[in-house]
């Protein structure tokens, strides 16, 4: 059993900062990539940042030099530090691990539940 679970959404104010962070479980052995994605209520969704377990990260171009994605695999974990947040960042975040090896096989593309973040302005 693989599960995700997301945290660290919250409300704050434009100029603010939130960290999230998503734990994956079970017997896991490694992840290849993990990744933030977010969704704004009308809009599509929108790959935030990627982090690879070699290190090789990327960013979309709304978010770049503002957040920092980064993980823990000790932990299983990947955290999104989001600086000078932006009202236009409101939406629910979700995290995604794609190729994780576990002692049952290997898997790719699963989703946590999502954590809301809301930018005040």
């Amino acid at each position: 059993q693989v599960q995700l679970m997301g945290s660290g959404g919250g409300l704050v104010q434009a100029g603010g900062s939130l960290r999230l962070s998503c734990a994956a479980s079970g017997s896991i052995f490694r992840i290849n990539v993990m990744r933030w994605y977010r969704q704004a209520p009308g809009k599509e969704r929108e790959l935030v940042a990627t982090i690879t377990s070699g290190g090789r990260i990327t960013y979309a171009d709304s978010v770049k030099d503002r957040f920092t994605i980064s993980r823990d695999n000790a932990k299983n974990t990947v955290y999104l530090q989001m600086n000078s947040l932006k009202p236009e960042d409101t939406a629910v975040y979700y995290c995604n691990a794609d190729g994780i090896s576990t002692a049952w096989g290997t898997f790719k593309d699963y989703w946590g539940q999502g954590t809301q973040v809301t930018v005040s302005s």
